[in-house]
């Protein structure tokens, strides 16, 4: 076999840990190409396959903003909203984000699992185990995450909406608003991963239980801050809806931390 085909061999597999658990820069490299590629390849399988179901999706995704305007258009009557693409390419461009929009979400247990495919060469035998029996909590959690964005977002629309000076029409260009709208389901998404996080640092001892305590109040904080600047609106409710499950799930994280500390300890 030649060494051209080798090397294209190589290219479409990730690199082999060493005996020790170490790997060289060059192959961290490319065990990271790998991980996108493959992430890239199953959001592009699974976009192509939404695609199918545009119309179904696109109503699916646009409730939000349709909620919002009729929440809108009920406390302030007479107020014109549009829903619109710009230029000739809008409605192509359209066709398209809704179909990545629902790949992106449809496909997170193969970039969730490559992004975590991507730590655990660098660990223990012992230390990846770990990481992958907590990996199947992390689809569940993005998922209720985004779901949660997705149901308290129409709230937060119609606050912003409700800005809109009196017979001024207001235009939402929807390429624009679908970016938003997943700018915000990937934050829930991504927010709701907290505990995974801490308790999969826990498990390969980077931080402990009594860590988590002293910086608890500080964690509340920025939970708090977090949730202000993400919420698409000024109102309190749209901000606890974030807010209160990532300090629950810190709080949460935190007693797990604790007990695995304590089973240490007696072992």
């Amino acid at each position: 076999m030649s060494a051209a085909v080798e090397e294209k061999r190589r290219w479409f597999k990730p690199p082999k840990m060493q005996d020790n658990g170490t790997m060289e820069l060059v192959d961290h490299l490319r065990e990271l190409r790998y991980r996108l590629v493959v992430s890239v390849a199953a959001l592009v399988v699974v976009s192509i396959g939404c695609l199918v179901f545009v119309d179904q999706l696109y109503n699916i995704m646009t409730k939000p903003i349709t909620d919002a305007i009729a929440t809108y258009q009920a406390s302030y009557p007479g107020a014109r909203v549009e829903l619109t693409t710009e230029g000739v390419t809008g409605a192509f461009s359209l066709f398209f984000k809704v179909g990545f929009m629902a790949g992106f979400v449809l496909s997170c247990p193969v970039w969730i699992y490559q992004l975590w495919s991507f730590v655990a060469p660098g660990l223990l035998s012992k230390e990846k185990k770990v990481v992958y029996s907590f990996m199947g909590a992390a689809i569940p959690l993005f998922l209720l995450g985004v779901a949660a964005g997705y149901w308290i977002s129409p709230k937060g629309f119609a606050a912003m909406l409700s800005f809109n000076p009196p017979n001024v029409v207001n235009l939402n260009e929807m390429n624009n608003f679908l970016s938003f709208e997943m700018r915000l389901l990937l934050v829930f998404g991504l927010a709701f991963l907290l505990p995974v996080v801490l308790v999969s640092l826990n498990r390969i001892g980077i931080v402990t239980g009594a860590q988590l305590g002293k910086f608890r109040n500080m964690a509340i904080l920025l939970c708090t801050a977090f949730a202000a600047v993400a919420t698409p609106s000024v109102d309190a409710f749209t901000m606890l809806v974030l807010d209160v499950p990532m300090i629950a799930m810190y709080l949460i994280s935190e007693v797990l931390c604790r007990i695995h500390d304590r089973q240490n300890k007696k072992s």
